[in-house]
């Protein structure tokens, strides 16, 4: 793969500190703002990144790029991933996937229509951990309750609250708790349970924005509770409860960086299979290999469970 970058947010700071763990991945390009060329410049020097560009429409018809790595604010998603399906690239879309059902049937058609791939990039469903869970699901079950949580302060809330409003807090630019901490809950328990019968959200409204919540998803058989807060502090545990054990783990639900399996006979055991240190080194190692291979199959279920969670997702802000 070789990927070309749009913006330099803090996920890209963050990926790029793992991105020399993913085989077969070349940073061919960057391409940001003016205002921000000597940042891009800087990070081009220290991560080996080929080519600088100041015209996002530079890097969409640069030869060198196969695959564009989208992670603009959310509201800029849909205008951005067009512009590169269009120009023939493969497109990571960093989650939330779209605004909208009708934005990503969209851009999926003309993906197929140009013969590229457009995936949504979300960490927890790539990890090894997490289809662990999912295969051990049966030992513990029929499940019954499960209680997600992804709290993190966040380090944009104080100036939230002395009235600087950055994209993450900002109602115009798509932000909020749900589409950028619970969305994580929310993809863990569609992986794991499928589409819910019934969704409900209950937000924490400052500024007319939701800066945490509780979103409840009703099935046949089972409850499932997903909490999310950027005001809060804690660390969060998690649990999925069955009739035969529970599964529960501490910490971020992007992460998963262990889980504990605990049985009613009394055996319990603390399972670790992530093979990567950074959480998002097994999604990228993923896309690698789908869009190298151009492995249509994998990619459509990917888009299918990703419409299954922007179902949710719309559900959600309906209900309140």
């Amino acid at each position: 793969m070789k990927l070309g970058i749009v913006v330099i947010g803090k996920i890209v700071h963050d990926f790029l500190t793992t991105a020399n763990k993913i085989a077969k991945l070349e940073l061919a390009a960057i391409s940001t703002t003016q205002r921000s060329q000597q940042v891009a410049r800087d990070l081009a020097k220290q991560y080996g990144i080929k080519k600088v560009f100041a015209d996002n429409d530079q890097l969409y018809h640069d030869a060198n790029v196969d695959t564009v790595y989208v992670a603009v604010p959310n509201s800029l998603h849909y205008e951005v991933v067009k512009k590169a399906l269009e120009a023939g690239k493969n497109v990571i879309c960093e989650k939330p996937y779209m605004a909208t059902t009708a934005q990503a049937q969209e851009l999926k058609q003309i993906a197929d229509e140009h013969h590229v791939i457009i995936v949504e990039a979300i960490t927890n469903i790539h990890l090894p951990n997490y289809k662990a869970i999912k295969r051990i699901l049966p030992k513990i079950g029929p499940v019954h309750i499960v209680a997600l949580n992804y709290t993190q302060y966040s380090s944009r809330y104080d100036n939230f609250l002395k009235g600087i409003i950055e994209p993450v807090f900002d109602p115009a630019k798509d932000g909020g708790t749900l589409k950028d901490l619970n969305i994580y809950n929310i993809h863990l328990a569609v992986g794991l349970f499928g589409k819910p019968d019934h969704v409900q959200y209950y937000p924490v409204m400052q500024k007319n924005i939701d800066t945490s919540g509780i979103l409840n998803l009703t099935y046949a058989d089972k409850q499932a509770t997903l909490v999310a807060a950027k005001d809060c502090y804690t660390t969060p545990r998690s649990f999925i409860e069955g009739e035969k054990g529970s599964i529960y783990f501490d910490g971020s639900t992007g992460v998963i960086d262990n889980f504990t399996i605990e049985l009613r006979t009394g055996e319990t055991k603390k399972v670790n299979l992530n093979e990567f240190d950074h959480r998002m080194a097994s999604e990228f190692t993923d896309f690698v290999n789908i869009i190298d291979n151009h492995d249509v199959d994998t990619a459509n279920e990917l888009y299918d469970h990703s419409m299954t969670v922007m179902d949710v997702l719309a559900a959600a802000v309906k209900s309140v």
